[in-house]
């Protein structure tokens, strides 16, 4: 580990931010805004088309800055693969993820990069998150305590702490640790066991919740069950030896049991407790009033549009 005189934010280098997205027209413009509102100003914005068949790449594309690039060949890869190939159009040696629908704190990217700087061994950075409802309220924190360690056993049944999009890593970690593009969903909990499985996943975790996330459509019994069968095929087919035998047999029947339970909740139309049991932590009046100013902030920063954008600033 390596430390050296905290910089201020104008010293602080570059960082390419690559935002994919599909049919996001609802949102994408307040995630842009979040883009625009960070603290830190020295930035590329990589915006990704997956084939949207809504108004998404007319909004990516109405945006008047030459910091932003906009990329669209009409297909839709899916998640796996557009990251993929953000890691290979970024021009700069930090790269942060974010999610089309969501929206981050202003001075996300700024910790983020000073954790980083700080430390030679560190290759990712992420934060813990706000969750949102689709409607913008926030109903709780889902942030790691001080001192979080990643632990084998908890790593291979999806409790590894790390916030997929809300990661902010080196360049070259990302190029030699491409994502499984075969993957449907749950790319990001196969990709940790695989870096971890080599050695290879040194992270960092800021507990602040500076990633605001929307998830009222992302906890499906249809979603859950993919990602339960995706990540009983990560732990028999990519955790090697670098995992004990029974943090692997503990793993693979959690898996299965939370399998079943989760159907027959969903059976049992109890899926809310499902949603509530993803946040560790309930908002409390001065939590979610901190979340709600941020978000006003971040949604009140104009944006530079083109001139023949039919777009307002109420879109």
């Amino acid at each position: 580990m390596s430390t050296s005189k905290v910089k201020t934010v104008r010293e602080l280098p570059a960082v390419s931010i690559g935002i994919p997205f599909y049919n996001a027209e609802n949102y994408l413009l307040d995630a842009i805004k979040s883009v625009f509102a960070q603290t830190h100003k020295n930035w590329e914005l990589i915006l990704l088309d997956d084939g949207s068949t809504d108004r998404s790449l007319e909004i990516a594309r109405s945006i008047d800055d030459p910091r932003v690039r906009v990329y669209s060949d009409g297909q839709n890869k899916r998640l796996a693969a557009r990251l993929n190939e953000i890691a290979h159009l970024a021009r700069f040696d930090y790269l942060a993820r974010m999610d089309a629908d969501d929206l981050m704190a202003r001075d996300r990217l700024e910790k983020q990069l000073h954790v980083l700087l700080s430390d030679s061994q560190a290759d990712l950075v992420t934060t813990g998150v706000c969750s949102l409802r689709d409607d913008g309220e926030p109903v709780g924190f889902r942030c790691v305590p001080d001192g979080h360690q990643i632990v084998p056993y908890r790593l291979l049944g999806g409790k590894s702490g790390i916030v997929h999009a809300a990661v902010l890593g080196r360049r070259k970690w990302f190029l030699r640790n491409p994502y499984d593009e075969s993957l449907p969903k749950s790319e990001d909990a196969n990709l940790w066991v695989r870096a971890f499985a080599k050695r290879d996943l040194n992270v960092r975790f800021i507990t602040e919740p500076l990633y605001f996330y929307r998830e009222d459509g992302n906890v499906t019994i249809e979603k859950l069950l993919l990602s339960y069968r995706i990540g009983r095929g990560t732990i028999i087919r990519d955790a090697n030896e670098t995992f004990g035998v029974l943090d692997r047999v503990w793993a693979l029947s959690r898996n299965s049991a939370k399998s079943v339970g989760v159907w027959l909740l969903s059976t049992l139309g109890k899926m809310d407790l499902v949603r509530a049991r993803r946040n560790t932590e309930l908002i409390d009046r001065a939590g979610r009033e901190y979340i709600l100013s941020e978000i006003i902030e971040i949604q009140s920063v104009p944006l530079p549009l083109r001139a023949c954008s039919n777009l307002g600033e109420g879109n």
